[in-house]
């Protein structure tokens, strides 16, 4: 019975709404890989179960699930009249009404049909107030709304198209098209898709990052999280596009939570006298309002605006700098003290240990004790899954609190995890946050520095079909209600929410240090995120350095793989990935971790030398991005997006303002092309100095990769004795240059020390002095003056 009805549901999951060929052959070909994954899961009494939860999760959703009914197109239709106001104003179409508002610091809110900014669970601290020196006027046959950034043009049939300042266009938003059930006249809940039309030569970035960027090319792109795959995006999947061309640059997001996707096409510019083929995009979402926030300017200012509407990004403790090296599942305390102990004797030493669903052993506190003997941070594992297992304190206590999603009929929601059968907290319930915080003061997770969440998504293993919760699951939602279809893509941002909030007031003193493996707009102002699991092989390099791009641009910078992703035995692909990693802002090695061999060690030692002496350079862009929400890593046109030779770059990166990375992404490689930002930049380590917008080949032998300074740069850095030191690279002849010390509480919450450094030329020599006056207060080491 069970097997006839597997195999009937495969079949028609495999065909069931699909009307495109080529979608529908991929469809079957993934249910028979299903049918074969369930067949030999039956073997095993876990794989019976995974099997029987997911029979169950199919029936549950055929059961709950609105059944399909004939739907109608629906769109805005004619234009019939419009309502002026400040900031902006409404304007009523035929079948559909549209709100435009222009917010203080120029970011521009479409909503149509009612839609307003809030309830979002993007939003920070709500909607800012609007600018009330733009107004809606006449424009031709339809209106437009005039701002500082943006002009907003609203055609008669709905369009809406973004202009700079100057007039050139920057995105042509088409008028929605909603598709409803027969009889249904709200939109709320029904499928809807926009397109826009954007210039030829844009190249769009961020949806939370891809393994294929960071420029995203021509293809479709699911707005619904999952667990990340090699050569697919992290599974934190977010409806952000940072649209770059020689108009300016420009974000837009799409404010719906439900499944999704984004479908991108490239645009071509014509040859000779042939016309341009704009690119463009089509957003299609399941349910949820057709609201979108655009913002514009210079990347600077449209990430600064960008994490002012979503939460700057939270600073992570100085120890979580350092090197972090996973367990694998079911190590216990023991393993975790003598991974920290070999580490060190192969002179890699750590900061931080992660310790998965710890086995027999050593208990977690008695491991932390020791390990802060070595000043090494015990972080934990942490998996949404509650084990329903009665009789057993957090299922009872759970229980007891109301907190484990639901169905339909108020009956609780199970899963399976690596523990077994599970039940999930509902994240999205103020009342099942609060008691899902308040699990970090018991034991044994007291006695962790730091939390790494995981199956966040959520997951649950599944024998077929999607592994997560029934999609008819029912959440709290803030009190809005609705199901896992909704609520599926902001879980992991809620429960990195529920840990923030939680930690806050259980240790009022300490910052806490939370990562999470899924995540949605705004999730980088409780956690940094994982950048998602990569290739195996020489391929991992170049997707680890656009996921960590790609989630920078979308507004998370804290993130990074895991060093060898899948794992690796070529010692020069271990080498060279360490390498890299030791410039993004997470450096985590894997459970197999590093091997002996002192081919792989050498390099790597250096690597993590040169990391720690740049860990208050580190602490600096780490403040800086609190402040203005710049990544840490970013593409090399950062301070030039118009220029086009760098915006094909995408295997180098800026570290900061003044640091250029050029990593080695092929086996075999000596020397490193590296195409340079206007400017003057010098070799780190042979002081070699290299004219800016150029194409330059520099040095990358076994033991390093290429790093290039800045000229007039100020980095602070760890002296030999530890003090904090400033390097300082000569500015070019007749310039000048500056930069930053930030410098706070390693753990705590005080006020950061900030001092500004200005440099310049002084009869001769490289004068450095403190922005307003006054010597500096940490010793001065000026390098490429004789270059």
């Amino acid at each position: 019975m069970d097997g006839a009805y597997l195999l009937g549901s495969l079949w028609r999951e495999a065909v069931d709404g699909w009307s495109d060929a080529r979608t529908a052959l991929g469809r079957r070909r993934a249910g028979a890989a299903d049918l074969a994954r369930t067949a030999a899961m039956l073997r095993s009494a876990q794989g019976r179960l995974v099997v029987r939860s997911a029979l169950r999760r199919r029936g549950t959703d055929r059961r709950d699930l609105p059944r399909y009914a004939p739907e109608r197109a629906r769109t805005p239709g004619a234009l019939t009249g419009a309502e002026p106001e400040p900031g902006g104003g409404t304007v009523r179409f035929a079948r559909a009404v549209l709100r435009v508002r222009v917010t203080a610091g120029g970011a521009v809110f479409c909503g149509w049909d009612g839609a307003e900014p809030e309830p979002s669970y993007a939003l920070a601290a709500g909607c800012p107030p609007v600018d009330a020196r733009a107004v809606l006027e006449p424009d031709g046959e339809g209106w437009r709304v005039v701002s500082e950034r943006m002009t907003v043009r609203i055609s008669a049939r709905g369009a809406v198209a973004f202009h700079t300042p100057g007039g050139l266009l920057l995105r042509a938003e088409g008028p929605p098209r909603w598709r409803l059930p027969a009889g249904v006249v709200e939109s709320r809940g029904g499928r809807w898709e926009q397109r826009a039309r954007v210039p030829a030569d844009a190249r769009v970035y961020g949806l939370g990052g891809h393994g294929g960027g960071p420029a995203l090319g021509t293809g479709t792109y699911r707005l619904w999280n999952s667990a990340a795959q090699a050569g697919g995006g992290p599974s934190a999947a977010m409806p952000v596009q940072l649209v770059v061309s020689d108009a300016g640059c420009h974000l837009v997001f799409h404010d719906s939570t439900w499944d999704g996707e984004v479908a991108l096409w490239q645009g071509r510019e014509g040859a000779g006298s042939g016309p341009d083929q704009p690119g463009g995009s089509r957003v299609s979402m399941e349910g949820g309002p057709v609201r979108y926030w655009v913002l514009a300017g210079t990347p600077t200012r449209v990430l600064s605006g960008w994490t002012a509407l979503t939460g700057r990004p939270a600073v992570p403790p100085l120890w979580a700098l350092g090197l972090h090296h996973a367990l694998p599942p079911g190590a216990g305390g023991n393993e975790a003290v003598r991974a920290a102990a070999a580490l060190r004797e192969q002179g890699l030493p750590v900061a931080a240990v992660h310790l998965d669903t710890p086995g027999a052993g050593l208990e977690p506190a008695a491991a932390a004790e020791e390990l802060a003997v070595q000043g090494v941070r015990l972080v934990s594992v942490v998996d949404p899954g509650v084990p329903a297992a009665p009789g057993t304190k957090p299922y009872e206590d759970g229980r007891a609190a109301g907190a484990f999603v639901r169905d339909a009929r108020g009956r609780e929601v199970r899963g399976v995890t690596r523990a077994g059968e599970a039940v999930f907290p509902d994240v999205t319930d103020p009342a099942a946050r609060a008691w899902w915080g308040a699990r970090y003061a018991e034991e044994p997770l007291r006695a962790f520095a730091g939390f790494a969440h995981t199956m966040d998504e959520p997951q649950s293993l599944a024998a077929f079909g999607d592994p997560t919760l029934p999609r008819s699951a029912r959440h709290a939602l803030e009190g809005s209600g609705g199901d896992h279809r909704e609520a599926h893509n902001v879980y992991g941002l809620q429960l990195a929410r529920a840990a923030y909030e939680g930690l806050r007031a259980q240790r009022p003193e300490q910052r806490p240090f939370l990562l999470a493996r899924s995540g949605w707009a705004g999730v980088q102002r409780y956690a940094g995120t994982t950048a998602g699991d990569t290739a195996a092989g020489w391929a991992g390099l170049r997707e680890s350095l656009a996921l960590v791009l790609g989630l920078g641009l979308s507004g998370v910078p804290l993130s990074g793989p895991v060093v060898g992703g899948a794992g690796t035995d070529d010692p020069e692909l271990l080498a060279r990935w360490f390498q890299l990693a030791a410039y993004l802002p997470l450096l985590r090695t894997g459970a197999a971790g590093p091997g002996p061999d002192g081919q792989v060690l050498e390099p790597m030692r250096a690597a993590l030398a040169e990391r720690a002496r740049l860990l208050p350079y580190l602490e600096t862009v780490a403040h800086i991005s609190r402040r203005t929400g710049a990544p840490w890593v970013r593409p090399l046109w950062w301070k030039s997006p118009g220029d086009r030779d760098l915006r094909a770059c995408g295997d180098a990166f800026l570290l900061g303002d003044a640091l250029l990375v050029a990593p080695v992404l092929a086996p075999g490689v000596t020397r490193r092309r590296v195409r340079l930002p206007r400017g003057r930049w010098y070799d780190t380590v042979t002081g070699q100095a290299y004219p800016g917008r150029s194409t330059v080949l520099t040095a990358a032998p076994a033991e390093r990769i290429p790093v290039l300074a800045k000229a007039g740069a100020v980095l602070p850095v760890a002296g030999p004795d530890g003090a904090v030191e400033l390097e300082v690279w000569a500015p070019r002849a007749g310039r000048s240059g500056g930069g930053e010390v930030i410098a706070g509480d390693p753990e705590g919450w005080s006020s950061p020390r900030r001092e500004r450094y200005v440099t310049r030329w002084v009869e001769g020599r490289v004068a450095v002095e403190r922005e307003g006056g006054g010597a500096p207060r940490y010793t001065v080491r000026v390098r490429g003056a004789d270059a």
